[in-house]
């Protein structure tokens, strides 16, 4: 299972969880597993069939919109790390 560490101001929509385990070959099937169990993360990072461009998403590191996206490959020793955009300041 590959490790999703949440940035603060996804953690309560996962009950808290500073990260969590999920499932899946690609970063689309881990991010499914995910939805799963965390209904309101779906409408946070992917509203859509694509991620949301507000939210950085990256694979040990990488961001995934320089890899292969939804497709990217994950392997059970990987670690996602999603990561709202944010704005403001002066």
């Amino acid at each position: 299972m590959a490790t999703v560490r949440l940035a603060p101001v996804l953690r309560p929509s996962a009950g808290g969880s500073k990260q969590v385990v999920a499932e899946g070959s690609t970063l689309g099937a881990v991010l499914a597993d995910l939805y799963q169990r965390y209904p309101a993360l779906k409408e946070q990072i992917q509203p859509a069939q694509e991620l949301s461009k507000f939210v950085n998403v990256y694979v040990n590191d990488q961001d995934v919109r320089f890899l292969q996206g939804l497709e990217t490959t994950v392997g059970p020793s990987d670690t996602i790390i999603l990561l709202p955009a944010m704005a403001g300041g002066r």
